[in-house]
């Protein structure tokens, strides 16, 4: 062994440890070690910069940035519904497969953001037996093509990195194919009994509450709170109805609705796009000429006007060029309309803003400007339908080779920012900078690894014995470490770092490297036994109020599956020779 091979093994086991441990963010961890290298001149200054620029990397980037235009339709939770009505199996099958679909094209984390409102407040079936499924699927659906995850597409920025074929965007569809129906398969079988209800947890007071004036020419009149669909939305919890000088609490779902009502919501406030989809309820302090889309969250100060005085008796739009969409007072909760409530010093507020508001000069005298918010999805219906057909438009296109792939999204990014659809702001704030460094500082490291050698005695070390058994055996090798990998840190860190061992495992046994690779592919995205290795695993545990345990015995079928399935199917897909 060199001294430089003995140096890059300590810096991985030091790395492994490091990531495991997840103390730090993985990003500072690979940067440092790509720097260590270029500083011990392991590589060049000029090759190690260069992989900022590979295609693979820019490809990542700019489907992340459109992934925040994207995020904003509500198309998904308005199917969400749809999906888990009927017997809990048949709700399961519609469930697994339109997230399988949906994240095979869209971020996987932002599918899974997307339905854990509603499928948390559906009257269906426990959220206990629908979070853990959906998650699943939503992962499984990433192996069905490069855009799936992240990772797909990190793996084919090394790819590129070594100048080898680069994937194309159904190229992982057989494999994944195969893995998500028999995967799903295993879920319809088990599931059923071996996902429990759980009774459902008390509802919280929210910190904020908002309304809604029912207007005369409003389709919900006449109709009962349960068929008008205003129940629970998800992110929204109907509470009150103002009615006149009444008010009606808990409002029962055969209560009809009547022009002129106020309804009360507690919930999410950045989700006041789900009271825009009704016509004729109008939110309160919604002027046409007031965007939505732009939140400031503000303090009544000490020595405001606005102290012991009610909304209603402030001139807020002229004062301020502003009106009041929530308010909040502590841990108290309040009742009846916005509009006749009495406000205090250190009362929150949420406010929409006109482009003058932050001109006004009383603005220091009255409030203390908290943070700025956005509203989390498109308020018109019209923003969500462009922004998901302009993708299909570009995923079609590619597909039939009529457009490259990375020039496509370019091209939709740049239509999404001209029509407004998009802000530079937003996407400054957006970039993934972390991603960047990690897949950048992966490919520094791939390439020092080979270049010394240290990852052909790492693809010797793990074959031992392989030459009786034959490659599926280092095959089966690669892809259960990958797993383990996976399960103890994030996915692309395990990717990352097994990507060049595969390639030393191919040219050791002399075969192609693309079964190897995908083994590394698809072993990082079966993260199931534990919520730890993949994000959106933690994002369900809470709202599903699942244990460690609920995701090992759900997830250990599921991982099984997945890795008996991709060892028999990646050679018949991928040859060796």
């Amino acid at each position: 062994m060199t001294w430089q091979q003995a140096v890059v093994f300590a810096t991985l086991a030091l790395l492994i440890v490091e990531l495991v441990r997840g103390r730090r963010a993985p990003g500072t961890l690979f940067a440092g070690a790509a720097f260590l290298f270029v500083m011990l001149n392991f590589i060049s200054m000029g090759n190690a910069l260069k992989q900022f620029t590979n295609n693979g990397l820019i490809t990542v980037v700019v489907l992340l940035l459109l992934s925040i235009v994207l995020d904003k339709s509500r198309m998904l939770e308005l199917m969400a519904e749809k999906l888990v009505r009927g017997p809990y199996r048949w709700a399961l099958v519609k469930l697994y497969g339109a997230t399988a679909v949906y994240s095979a094209f869209l971020n996987n984390t932002a599918v899974v953001a997307s339905l854990i409102g509603p499928l948390k407040g559906n009257r269906e079936h426990s959220a206990a037996r629908l979070l853990i499924p959906m998650c699943y699927a939503a992962t499984l659906g990433g192996t069905l093509t490069l855009v799936g995850t992240s990772t797909n597409l990190l793996v084919n920025s090394l790819l590129t990195g070594r100048n080898m074929p680069p994937l194309h965007l159904f190229d992982l569809f057989p494999v994944g194919i195969l893995i998500v129906v028999a995967c799903g398969i295993v879920m319809v079988l088990v599931y059923p009994r071996l996902l429990k209800a759980q009774l459902p947890a008390e509802d919280e007071a929210s910190d904020y509450f908002l309304e809604a004036e029912v207007l005369p020419d409003c389709p919900l009149i006449g109709k009962t709170i349960e068929e008008a669909g205003l129940r629970n939305l998800g992110h929204l919890f109907l509470t009150e109805i103002v009615r006149g000088e009444y008010i009606i609490a808990p409002v029962e779902p055969d209560r009809f609705v009547n022009a002129g009502d106020i309804l009360v919501f507690t919930g999410d406030v950045t989700r006041i796009d789900l009271l825009a989809q009704f016509p004729g309820l109008r939110p309160h302090g919604h002027h046409d000429d007031l965007p939505l889309a732009n939140l400031v969250e503000v303090v009544v100060a000490a020595g405001s006007m606005l102290a012991r005085r009610t909304i209603r008796e402030v001139d807020f739009r002229s004062n301020f060029d502003a009106a009041v969409v929530a308010v909040r007072r502590g841990a108290e909760r309040l009742g009846g309309s916005i509009g006749n409530t009495r406000l205090e010093v250190g009362d929150a507020l949420v406010l929409v803003v006109g482009q003058d508001f932050d001109k006004r000069n009383n603005l220091g005298r009255n409030f203390v400007v908290v943070s700025r918010r956005e509203v989390q999805k498109f308020v018109d219906p019209k923003k969500s339908w462009l922004s998901l057909i302009g993708f299909v438009a570009v995923i079609a296109l590619s597909a039939f080779e009529v457009i490259d792939f990375l020039k496509g999204m370019m091209l939709l990014l740049a239509l999404f920012l001209m029509s407004g659809l998009a802000r530079v702001s937003d996407l400054r704030r957006n970039v993934p900078w972390e991603l960047i460094m990690i897949i950048a500082s992966s490919l520094v490291i791939s390439e020092v690894m080979i270049s010394t050698g240290a990852a052909k005695m790492m693809a010797g070390g793990l074959l031992t014995g392989a030459d009786s058994l034959g490659p599926y055996f280092a095959l089966a090798v690669l892809l259960l470490a990958t797993w383990i990998l996976t399960e103890l840190m994030s996915n692309n860190a395990a990717a990352a770092l097994a990507f060049p061992v595969a390639l030393g495992v191919a040219e050791q046994l002399g075969l192609s490297p693309m079964p190897f690779v995908m083994a590394v592919l698809y072993g990082a995205s079966c993260s199931f036994i534990t919520p730890y290795g993949y994000q959106t695993n933690l994002m369900v545990m809470a709202p599903g109020r699942y244990t460690m345990g609920d995701f090992v015995r759900a997830g250990l079928p599921v991982a099984l599956t997945f890795n008996a399935v991709a060892l028999v199917a990646i050679p018949v897909f991928f040859p060796f020779r």
